[in-house]
């Protein structure tokens, strides 16, 4: 990054499921950062898949110096698995953290390997390293309880803990914002109001680099990146079009749905279709958010809902869907009936238009029910 502040952390190409649930086909980065002046500091650990090859290239950043300090900004294991390991080959290193975040350092390693080496930071105060300070934010359930950020006012750079991250190693060639949308709206979407307080102390600060712990540190067009977390942390549709999301069975649901969606692309309409018994749900989310309106188009099974729309619904609610109109296709040969099981999740979120008609097909698309769906498509245009 600088002359004084080195990367020293690692991608994982062979992981499969980030949090066990959410597929990276390109890996994930954990990032991890050394500065060097009078003082050593570390900023945070890596996933113990990789504790080896983070401590060789922190023993080659550290060229013979041994660290004083380990600030851990985050204690979720992807972040905090290699602390033990360090603490060990490290004795005399001090912890850096905040009052919770030795509370939950003490639920991972025992406390001998820390008690006596802790220094607890509170909101605003500062750590001297020589040419470089650091100061620390908390940043509660960003996203977990302990979570802090550290600017580091001489470089200005911000630490930024979680967020601003994506999904994808390092070395990957893909643009940010896919793969940043989908991570920020599955793993931290829940939490718009803490996000918010966090930028507003971002604001106060002079940055000019953000350093997260996935993903790449961000050099150019902050203004870029701040505007889209604005946009996402307060549940604002990103642009103006529809998500077509289809659970369907047998096929006839799904023709139903792709009419939608390829009746809205030719009249120039930004639409994306999700089929959920095929793609991720965590992408399906993101797709969600991303657009002010949706089309949840579905068959009653089992006289429920198809568990796929299910899922992703049930998704949605836990990350705080919000602020966007809904539409919806149901299907069922005998007693058509997931329209209303899909607005009895749906309704409980706050500010969401539900948009006529209600498009119900017994089996296949007849006269009436095609007339129906012609008549949705003009709404949704």
């Amino acid at each position: 990054m600088t002359e004084a502040i080195k990367y020293i952390g690692c991608d994982d190409k062979d992981l499969d499921l980030f949090e066990s649930q959410y597929e990276v086909p390109n890996g994930v980065s954990y990032n991890s950062y050394v500065i060097l002046d009078d003082k050593v500091a570390i900023m945070d650990s890596v996933d113990p898949r990789v504790t080896d090859e983070w401590l060789a290239n922190l023993e080659g950043a550290l060229g013979g110096r041994k660290p004083d300090y380990l600030v851990v900004q985050h204690m979720e294991p992807d972040h905090s698995g290699s602390i033990k390991a360090f603490l060990e080959k490290y004795p005399e290193t001090a912890v850096v953290g905040n009052a919770k975040t030795f509370a939950m350092l003490g639920q991972f390693m025992e406390a001998p390997l820390f008690e006596n080496r802790k220094h607890v930071v509170a909101e605003g105060e500062s750590l001297e390293l020589g040419k470089h300070t650091l100061s620390f934010y908390m940043a509660p359930m960003v996203h977990w309880p302990e979570v802090m950020v550290t600017y580091e006012s001489t470089e200005k750079v911000l630490f930024s803990a979680d967020a601003f991250g994506k999904f994808g190693t390092l070395d990957v060639d893909e643009t940010w914002i896919d793969e940043a949308r989908r991570y920020y709206l599955n793993i931290v979407g829940k939490y718009g109001v803490q996000v918010q307080g966090l930028l507003k102390k971002a604001a106060a600060l002079d940055i000019k680099e953000i350093a997260p712990l996935h993903g790449p540190v961000l050099t150019e067009n902050l203004e870029y990146y701040i505007d889209l977390y604005n946009t996402w942390s307060t549940y604002k549709p990103e642009v103006e079009g529809v998500l077509v999301a289809c659970a369907s069975i047998h096929g006839n649901t799904k023709n139903a749905a792709l009419k939608i969606w390829e009746h809205l692309k030719d009249a120039d309409v930004n639409t994306t279709f999700i089929d959920l018994t095929r793609e991720p749900v965590s992408e399906a989310v993101a797709q969600a958010f991303r657009f002010d309106k949706m089309v949840c188009c579905a068959c009653t099974y089992d006289g429920g809902l198809f568990p796929p729309m299910d899922d992703f619904l049930h998704h949605l609610t836990a990350k705080a869907y919000q602020n966007r109109k809904v539409a919806f296709v149901e299907n069922g040969t005998w007693a058509p009936q997931a329209a209303g099981k899909m607005k009895a999740i749906l309704e409980p979120m706050k500010n969401l238009e539900f948009m006529e008609p209600v498009v119900s097909i017994k089996s296949t698309l007849n006269t009436e029910s095609e007339a129906k769906l012609q008549e949705l498509i003009e709404v949704l245009k």
